[in-house]
């Protein structure tokens, strides 16, 4: 496969599926947004950007189906038709697939991928996880999609988790906490509900920074989602998109820039 050898991909052992996620490098695009820009409708030059785009495309074989990204759980089964020229872009933020030809994709730029695999690559998914997502539950139900698609059950599958902001940077507030069912200070919680959140797994992916603030694992959450949904085979998370300016696109650190993408396809003649 002709691609960067800066890309990401996962080390999970999927015959028949192939799966990746692009870094900085490759592309054609001028700064801010060098070089492989994969966002469509920003201020970067529409012709770099489509000529990244062909670039996956080529590099991967299939063509990749963007969605219209808005933070939420929907999840779409996506079609050859959606491979297509002028084909309508869903809004959803995940998608899954049965079919060669084209590839699932997420376009990020701190929150995290998550790809999927069904045995023998009989379907294939891809999620956006923020953590709006990840506490709305945008994971367990792609997980579900992929499941049904393919008629296995959620301990079949393999999941890998792309680069994303790490849990060192990830500076959040109380509304982030209480997403996932914290109890803060501010909250004046009882003794009985805070001795059950300090109990719970989540409570480890928090950790105190200042009054107010906490210091949220991303990762570790999505991890968390995945293993309660049945997925015991999760790989990745390790990449920090804030820390690594040189190699990642992020929007908390930079503000204009960027998008990546996490894409995985069914390979032909899988």
């Amino acid at each position: 496969m002709s691609a960067s050898a800066d890309w990401l991909r996962p080390d999970w052992n999927a015959p028949s599926v192939g799966a990746l996620m692009t870094t900085r490098a490759g592309g054609c695009s001028a700064a801010p947004f060098d070089s492989m820009n994969l966002h469509a409708g920003g201020a970067d030059s529409p012709e770099a950007v489509a000529r990244n785009r062909a670039v996956l495309a080529e590099a991967i074989g299939a063509m990749p189906v963007f969605l219209k990204q808005v933070h939420g759980t929907a999840v779409v089964r996506l079609h050859a038709a959606d491979g297509a020229a002028g084909a309508a872009v869903h809004t959803a933020d995940a998608s899954v697939t049965t079919e060669r030809g084209i590839a699932c994709a997420i376009q990020i730029a701190d929150c995290l991928p998550v790809l999927f695999a069904a045995p023998a690559g009989r379907a294939v998914g891809a999620a956006h996880a923020g953590w709006r997502g990840l506490a709305g539950g945008v994971l367990e139900a792609t997980v579900a999609a992929v499941c049904e698609a393919a008629s296995c059950d959620p301990a079949d599958l393999q999941a890998w988790i792309g680069a994303g902001i790490g849990p060192t940077r990830f500076q959040v507030g109380a509304d982030v906490v209480e997403a996932f069912g914290g109890a803060t200070v501010g909250s004046h919680p009882s003794v009985s509900e805070a001795g059950a959140w300090a109990s719970r797994p989540s409570a480890a992916c928090f950790v105190p920074e200042q009054p107010g603030k906490w210091l949220a694992n991303l990762p570790l959450l999505a991890r968390e989602r995945l293993h309660a949904a049945g997925v015991a085979d999760v790989g990745g998370g390790t990449w920090c998109t804030v820390s690594d300016a040189s190699r990642f696109f992020s929007f908390r650190r930079d503000g204009v820039t960027g998008r990546m993408a996490a894409v995985v396809w069914i390979e032909r003649g899988g």
